[in-house]
């Protein structure tokens, strides 16, 4: 394949990810008041793909999309920007945990303060509750600080399946939230935080906080523990990222197509591409659904990730009251997936090849 014929072919790939990452892909109970009138969620797609117009623009960005990913895996090996990019990607990996405390500690802090349970749906009066704001709040700058990272992060998990168990179980709107706190119960708080500081001084011989703080014999011991999960913290992440677009894309779009409707009119979504409404809400939903199960099996993996990190940005972009706290989570979780690839237990790893075969030379990009 020439090099030419390679540019093609992965820029033909960079305009479909373009073209389906639509304004559609928010969460859909942050932005309607109720669920409209039900519709048959098998008979509406069924109606919606007997229109040849529907179907054709359908099955051609499935082909599309298809070829455009088998292009990318039969050039990736030998185009350079792609060697270097994995090999900076790869330098990142100690910097995880704080991309991750930031996703999870920020919009935790706002929930404390604004008053809901980890989705903005479930929603509480701080005033009447004091403790559960100064949970919420504590939670957050305790994750931002990386302060006893895995005693909050094991905390926060056990909030989480309260309020899943207890109040109200439409809390996996903000699944995303588990497999980060899991990822942090493994890895502590990393570099810069608190603990890593703290850590430094209480164990350096003569030092007056070593002789107060039994703490950092916890921390050593617990950092030792973990080490060998560590690897599995890549499928952690992106197998908890994949499970929020399969629900995203089937649950609250492709069964529940009478509200995922109302986004598209409360938004005017067919003046920004106009196809038919039914085909926006089948085309979101299949597509979030790929992605989430692309990421789940880990198959292509990074290239999921970021087509994700767009479906986000163009989402607050597109509709201007989603909250945009509310998706900090995916977009820290979509960016560590980026940052560490497939991980193990992937179809990444075993049909990938190396960026390079033994003496073989990246080809350059054509002038």
């Amino acid at each position: 394949m020439s090099v030419r014929l390679r540019s093609v072919a992965v820029a033909a790939f960079a305009l479909f990810a373009t073209l389906v990452a639509r304004p559609a892909a928010a969460h859909v109970d942050y932005v309607t008041e109720d669920s409209g009138d039900p519709l048959d969620a098998m008979a509406f797609i069924a109606e919606v793909l007997s229109d040849p117009f529907n179907a054709a623009l359908f099955a051609g960005s499935g082909l599309l999309a298809t070829a455009g990913i088998g292009a990318y895996l039969w050039v990736r090996p030998t185009v350079v920007d792609v060697v270097v990019l994995r090999e900076k990607l790869a330098g990142y990996g100690d910097l995880v945990p704080w991309m991750l405390r930031l996703a999870v500690g920020l919009p935790l802090v706002g929930a404390g303060f604004q008053g809901y349970l980890f989705a903005p749906t479930l929603s509480f009066e701080p005033a009447t509750s004091p403790l559960l704001r100064v949970l919420f709040i504590g939670l957050g700058f305790f994750t931002l600080f990386g302060l006893a990272t895995r005693i909050t992060a094991a905390a926060g998990l056990l909030t989480y399946a309260w309020v899943l168990v207890a109040v109200d179980p439409l809390v996996v709107l903000a699944v995303e939230y588990v497999p980060v706190l899991l990822a942090l119960l493994v890895l502590g708080g990393g570099r810069p935080s608190a603990d890593d500081m703290l850590l430094e001084v209480a164990s350096t011989p003569g030092s007056y906080y070593g002789r107060i703080d039994p703490v950092h014999h916890l921390k050593s011991f617990l950092d030792e523990a973990t080490a060998p999960l560590r690897r599995y913290v890549p499928t952690v992440l992106r197998v908890g990222m994949g499970v929020s677009f399969v629900y995203l894309g089937l649950i609250q779009k492709l069964a529940d197509p009478a509200s995922a409707l109302q986004v598209v009119e409360k938004y005017d979504l067919t003046s920004v591409v106009p196809v038919d409404p039914g085909l926006w809400v089948v085309g979101a939903g299949v597509t979030e659904v790929a992605v989430g199960l692309a990421l789940i099996a880990g198959f292509f993996t990074r290239g999921a990730a970021a087509l994700s990190f767009v479906l986000f940005t163009t989402t607050l972009f597109g509709l201007p009251d989603d909250p945009v706290l509310a998706h900090v989570a995916l977009f820290g979780l979509a960016s560590a997936v980026f940052a560490l690839g497939a991980g193990p237990l992937s179809v990444d790893r075993l049909i990938g090849r190396p960026a390079l075969d033994d003496g073989e030379e990246p080809v350059a990009a054509a002038d």
